[in-house]
């Protein structure tokens, strides 16, 4: 009777291995790019390699969804938002988002990496010429760089920062007071954010 059952069991743990792998978009067409190449169809080769890149890019920028706060008391979130970025927004690269309101007012936060225009960032950063050109001012907020700019009038700012070199993180906030601001920039944790693979 025990052999029986592991004569049924067998094919059914493999029939339901194989539909996970089959499921999987990004191991399907890495198949077909080998196969596309081994024939010389160098054209279709690129083209799934394109594709397999952009899989690879959705999947780590929902990944990096988790790393945005929860509405603070008071407030209400949407739904985290994900995209890998196209060129004409910080010059490509991965981005996740989230908006946040309470009344009137409303803040964004937003976790961009592996974006080009990161290095320009980080000259910024490091020179606080370049830094308080705008008006904006250098603070430390969790131990972190950051770019605080607030128009008192307008009740209107951001808070840019650099994390371990790889993400650029933004708050924007309109008809908000800058300790909201920053109690949001508090709220995320950049020693997790750093640990991303």
């Amino acid at each position: 009777m025990k052999n029986f059952k592991t004569l049924v069991y067998i094919p059914l743990l493999l029939a339901s291995l194989l539909t996970v792998a089959s499921a999987d978009d990004v191991v399907d067409t890495l198949n077909g790019v080998i196969k596309s190449y081994e024939k010389g169809e160098y054209g279709a080769a690129v083209e799934d390699l394109n594709y397999v890149l952009q899989l690879i890019q959705q999947k780590k920028s929902k990944g990096l969804e988790a790393y945005l706060p929860e509405a603070l008391a008071g407030w209400s979130a949407e739904k985290a938002e994900s995209q890998t970025a196209g060129s004409a927004m910080f010059g490509g690269g991965i981005a996740t988002s989230r908006k946040y309101k309470k009344g009137s007012s409303r803040i964004k936060i937003e976790i961009i990496t592996d974006s080009p225009l990161m290095q320009s960032m980080m000259s910024i950063f490091s020179n606080p010429m370049f830094a308080t050109a705008d008006g904006g001012k250098l603070e430390r907020i969790n131990r972190e760089k950051a770019i605080v700019k607030y128009n008192d009038e307008r009740q209107k700012g951001e808070i840019t920062i650099v994390v371990a070199r790889r993400f650029l993180v933004k708050i924007e906030g309109q008809k908000v007071l800058l300790d909201e601001l920053r109690a949001y920039a508090k709220a995320i944790d950049f020693k997790k954010l750093k640990n991303l693979p």
